[in-house]
């Protein structure tokens, strides 16, 4: 079952960390789909920013437990893909704004 890349990829995840990993090791990170594997992950890359993958990394991050008052609730699990691009490749985060 194929998603449109726009789907696959849910947003940029700007941190301290991932700015250090883009920076340094040309790694990019990503919110993703739950259901995406890593060959959706890589080709919905190459697709929306025109740039060749060489690895995609993804981790499953448990949602935590929050509370407010006396409610307690939980926030949804997530998944989350580190991509690291070719020799030479970046991808402009900001072009938008």
């Amino acid at each position: 079952m194929s998603r449109p890349p726009e789907e696959i990829l849910i947003r940029p995840l700007i941190t301290e960390e991932s700015s250090i990993l883009q920076a340094e090791q040309n790694k990019y990170t990503f919110a993703v789909h739950r259901s995406a594997t890593k060959i959706d992950i890589r080709n919905a890359v190459e697709a929306l920013f025109d740039v060749s993958v060489s690895a995609v990394r993804t981790m499953n991050c448990a949602g935590k437990d929050r509370r407010v008052g006396r409610s307690t609730g939980r926030r949804p699990d997530w998944k989350k893909a580190i991509v690291k691009l070719a020799e030479g490749e970046t991808i402009d985060m900001f072009k938008g704004a």
